[in-house]
């Protein structure tokens, strides 16, 4: 049975429309408007309630603007019962927000066919918010689903690359948190601010482990060679970047949409090795050239690469690794992109600490401040400007 809310402050219009619906419906009566907001509030709701205009104290316009600026009772169908004393009244009441008016004298017939009406539209816009709700579940679930495959189809495809080139050990972990460690410091810098959105924090972060996956198509004797490679051999090596970018923009192309992650892995495997003057490869971009995602990539890369043992050469001291990223600032590395690892280098050791592969110890070394470089965050005005010596 429905759930019926009557407000009137006249006994008589009180015990005559509970008269009419008492019989088929669940009847409550109240006599004042304070006491109508009470009880539209309390537990079970009415399904829809019947108000009286002219009331002493609180009329039912106002009772009416409350029910609707209350979340709780928003919702609650409202008719107006009243003696038309003015053409305008019920004009005016629904465009408070009433769904129908009743004029007085009562006519138990126009009474009993308008709340029938109003409670089978109400009951019809129940089921469809139930559906909607379950609808918008059952979206929030596959959605969750596809996230999950995704994730999971990223770090499958990163893993390719990392067990062609084991003793990188946990080289995908630290880069991706170094990566977010770099973007958040970034994102309220004026130089990329509109680019490093939430969104594309996001997407950049998922998309990181891929950043050598080109790697897969570099033979052994070459990826895993211990010692300097021939020129032959490196110019070999370099082609993983471009090998990267063409499988993941083949696995895009085979999709029915855009895919924001392999449009942004594309981006990385591609340019992570450019240079900041201009000669890195694989094709020489310089400066703002290098897409801003490449460019936080590439010093999570570099450092990553001083402080962790490799086939090639043994791991450097922190002191070391430091000086190295400040001596690459505006030559390897764009200058801001330096400044924000410096003002999280902290943040990076503890990363670098933290999934450390157990070969060496320059992780347990203290944060080691450069001599010139500032280590505390940029100021609020010019970060852009600030001059490291």
């Amino acid at each position: 049975m429905a759930s019926i809310l009557i407000v009137d402050d006249v006994p008589e219009t009180l015990a005559l429309l509970c008269g009419l619906l008492s019989p088929i419906h669940q009847v409550r009566a109240v006599t004042s408007g304070r006491r109508a907001l009470q009880a539209a509030a309390e537990q079970p709701q009415p399904d829809l309630i019947l108000l009286d205009v002219m009331m002493p104290e609180m009329d039912g316009y106002e009772v009416i603007r409350r029910l609707l600026s209350n979340p709780a009772t928003v919702d609650i169908p409202v008719i107006f019962v009243s003696a038309l004393e003015q053409a305008d009244e019920e004009e005016h009441g629904l465009a408070l927000g009433a769904v129908d008016y009743i004029t007085k004298p009562i006519r138990p017939a126009i009474v009993i066919a308008r709340v029938k009406a109003h409670l089978d539209l109400k009951a019809a816009r129940d089921l469809l918010q139930d559906r909607n709700r379950c609808l918008e579940g059952e979206i929030t679930r596959r959605m969750a689903d596809n996230l999950l495959i995704q994730d999971t189809s990223i770090r499958a495809l990163a893993r390719l690359a990392e067990i062609r080139d084991p003793e990188t050990g946990n080289h995908l972990r630290r880069t991706q948190g170094y990566v977010r460690t770099l973007a958040m410091e970034l994102c309220s810098h004026p130089r990329f601010a509109d680019f490093l959105t939430p969104r594309r924090i996001e997407v950049l972060i998922k998309s990181a482990p891929l950043h050598d996956i080109g790697k897969v198509g570099i033979k052994d004797h070459i990826l895993r060679k211990r010692g300097k490679l021939t020129p032959d051999e490196w110019a070999i090596m370099k082609t993983h970047s471009q090998l990267g970018y063409q499988a993941l923009e083949q696995a895009e192309q085979g999709a029915e949409y855009p895919i924001e992650f392999l449009s942004m892995a594309k981006e990385i495997a591609h340019y992570h090795h450019e240079k900041w003057d201009g000669s890195g490869y694989p094709e020489g971009l310089t400066g703002d050239a290098i897409p801003v995602s490449a460019r936080i990539m590439a010093l999570a890369d570099v450092f990553d690469a001083l402080i962790t043992q490799r086939v090639y050469k043994r791991a450097f001291s922190l002191e070391k690794a430091l000086l190295i990223i400040h001596e690459g600032r505006a030559t390897h590395f764009d200058p801001d992109v330096v400044n924000a690892f410096f003002a999280r280098q902290e943040e990076f050791i503890h990363i670098a600490a933290r999934h450390a592969d157990g070969e060496t110890d320059v992780l347990s070394q203290a944060a080691i401040a450069i001599p010139g470089v500032e280590s505390s965050p940029w100021s609020n005005q010019a970060r852009s400007q600030e001059n490291i010596a």
